[in-house]
């Protein structure tokens, strides 16, 4: 009976315009001269009329509690105009809800590949160090190991915060030749290491952006240079001013990018033929460079000619303002749109 009630409440239409037809009819009985009324006659076409209704009614019931119970069905039958719009809205519906879980998933996994590669990765170093205990060893040796472990740790910890960005950032006034002094310090072991010369010309210049998020930026970079760059070899950093951007350039004498490579180096997990050849790689370095660049207002452009060269410049766009365009990337995010 409940459910009966239920049904009536939305079909109100046809209960309206049911009594209103009635009363119009009495109406014309009523007031038309011509017509002899007479109520025995009235009373009974009232009461077929109302019969006719009520099993109007049980046979919509009927057909609305059929296509309940076979909704999930493929031939499953609309019974009304607004009906055929749910039916198409609930679809989409399932389709975006399907593309959501199909997302997660997939970021789960790389999540998971990523922690996978990250642990062999570390194991590394942490091997070199155990057998550096067993024998006579270097300590620069001992302080090159400790560093790619941090360098590890670092990338693990920015991979993770990738996600929440807009939760941990500063867009602020950055003096960029102290942020590349600062982040050169960090490898001046290595330079000396591997006898790096360095090439350093860079002016004084003022650009808005986050300064921990930054330096892992040219951290990356430098990183992967002196990854790639021979003993004896020169790495030149430099900075440049458009009038459209101010530009950092990083660039090497190492043992550069193949052109089918190079198309491919931003992506997400991607080592190349380099990072295969001449050392493990997780292939996340310059994917987060980039990530991270673009959610500060920057972006990074690379060009190289195997065996001679590899140029990183980061472009720092004079006419974006960085927060606003770090604003607009998260209400992007948070709605589901690509980034």
């Amino acid at each position: 009976m409940k459910k009966f009630l239920l049904f009536l409440k939305f079909e109100k239409s046809y209960l309206f315009l049911y009594f209103i037809s009635n009363i119009i009819f009495v109406a014309l009985l009523t007031t038309d001269p011509s017509i002899s009324f007479r109520w025995d006659t009235f009373i009974y076409a009232f009461a077929l009329n109302i019969l006719i209704f009520i099993a109007f009614l049980l046979y919509r019931f009927q057909k609305n509690s059929q296509a309940i119970r076979h909704i999930d069905e493929e031939d499953y039958e609309n019974l009304s105009f607004e009906g055929v719009f749910y039916e198409q809205y609930i679809e989409e519906l399932k389709r975006n809800h399907i593309r959501t879980i199909n997302d997660v998933q997939a970021k789960q996994k790389e999540y998971h590949d990523y922690i996978v590669s990250w642990f062999h990765e570390i194991k590394t170093p942490i091997s070199v160090l155990r057998l550096m205990q067993q024998t006579d060893f270097e300590p620069k040796s001992l302080i090159e190991e400790i560093t790619k472990i941090e360098q590890y740790v670092d990338q693990a910890l920015y991979y993770a915060k990738l996600d929440n960005f807009n939760q941990d950032y500063e867009i602020k006034n950055c003096n960029l030749d102290r942020l590349v002094k600062d982040t050169l310090k960090t490898h001046s072991k290595a330079f000396f290491a591997k006898k790096i010369r360095l090439n350093l010309s860079i002016e004084p210049t003022i650009i808005q952006s986050d300064s921990k998020w930054l330096q892992f930026i040219l951290n990356q970079l430098i990183t992967n240079s002196l990854k790639y760059t021979n003993e004896n070899g020169e790495i030149a950093i430099s900075t440049n001013e458009t009038q459209q951007e101010k530009l950092l350039i990083i660039e090497d004498n190492g043992v550069g990018i193949k052109q089918e490579d190079l198309p491919r180096i931003f992506n997400r997990g991607f080592t190349g033929t380099n990072g295969r050849i001449f050392t493990k790689s997780t292939g996340m370095g310059l994917y987060l460079a980039q990530e991270l660049s673009n959610k500060l207002g920057h972006f990074i452009t690379c060009t190289s000619d195997e065996n001679v060269y590899t140029q990183f410049v980061i472009h720092f766009p004079k006419n974006i303002d960085p927060f606003w365009a770090t604003k607009k990337n998260s209400l992007a995010h948070s709605k589901g749109a690509p980034l």
